[in-house]
C-alpha cells in the first residue's frame, strides 16, 4: 500500500508543476511551456525507469524516505523549498510573466540555448541517480542499507553531481520560459540548494565511513576548480 501511495505522490508530482505553469500563464498556446512539460516528464520517467532496472531498492528508498526517522530535521525543510515549493514560486511567476507580458522578449536564440543547458543538467543528475544505489530523495545515512561511498561515474568529477546537474537545469529555466523576474525565486532555489550541498557534505564527513578519504581526492562539491 505505502509503494502506491508513493506511486500516485510521484504521480502528481510530475503532472502538478506543468498544471501550474500553464494555469498562471492562462493559456495552453505557450511553445516553451510545452517543451518544458515535455522535458520534465521525459526525464523524470527516464531517470525512475533506468533507476527501476539497474537499482530497484533505491525506488523503494525514495518512497519511504521521508517516514525514515533517520532524516535530517533540517532536510525536510529544505526539501520543501528546493524541490516543491520553490520551483512551484518560480512556474507561478513565469506563468504571470508570459500573461501579463512583464519582461522584455527573450530572443529564440537564447532560449535554445537555455534548453541546452536543462537537458544537460537533467542528464548529468540523471547519471547521478542512477549510477549512486544510495541516491535518497532526504539526507540520511543509510545504516539500514549499508551505505557506502559512490565513486564511479559523475562521482569522479564532484562530490554531489546530482544537486550540480539540479542547479544548471533550474538556472536555465527562466530563460526557456523567457521571465526575467522568475530568476528572483530561482536564485533563492539556488542558495537553498547550496546550503544543502554544504550540510549534507558535513553529515557524510561526520557520519560515512571512507568519505574523508573520498573528499581529499575529489575537492570540489559543486564546480570543479571553484567549491
Amino acid at each position: 500500500i505505502n509503494i502506491w501511495k508513493a506511486a500516485l505522490r510521484f504521480a502528481l508530482y510530475i503532472l502538478m508543476m506543468p498544471t501550474i505553469l500553464l494555469l498562471a500563464a492562462g493559456t495552453l498556446k505557450w511553445a516553451m511551456a510545452w517543451v518544458y512539460v515535455g522535458l520534465i516528464i521525459v526525464f523524470t520517467l527516464l531517470s525512475r525507469v533506468i533507476a527501476l532496472r539497474r537499482n530497484p531498492d533505491l525506488l523503494v528508498e525514495r518512497a519511504h524516505s521521508l517516514e525514515a526517522e533517520d532524516v535530517k530535521s533540517w532536510d525536510r525543510f529544505l526539501v520543501s523549498w528546493t524541490a516543491l515549493l520553490g520551483p512551484l514560486c518560480i512556474l507561478i511567476i513565469a506563468g504571470l510573466d508570459y500573461r501579463f507580458g512583464w519582461s522584455p522578449q527573450v530572443s529564440l536564440s537564447l532560449q535554445l540555448f537555455a534548453l541546452g543547458l536543462i537537458i544537460l543538467g537533467y542528464l548529468f543528475s540523471t547519471w547521478a541517480m542512477v549510477e549512486n544505489k544510495f541516491f535518497s530523495a532526504y539526507v540520511r545515512i543509510q545504516s539500514d542499507r549499508r551505505q557506502i561511498v559512490i565513486t564511479s561515474g559523475p562521482y569522479r568529477f564532484v562530490r554531489h553531481p546530482g544537486y550540480a546537474g539540479g542547479i544548471i537545469a533550474i538556472l536555465a529555466t527562466p530563460l526557456l520560459l523567457g521571465s526575467i523576474w522568475a530568476f528572483i525565486p530561482t536564485l533563492m532555489v539556488v542558495v537553498g540548494m547550496i546550503m544543502r550541498t554544504a550540510l549534507e557534505d558535513q553529515v557524510l564527513l561526520d557520519e560515512l565511513d571512507g568519505y574523508q578519504d573520498y573528499a581529499k581526492g575529489v575537492n570540489y562539491r559543486l564546480i570543479p576548480g571553484i567549491w
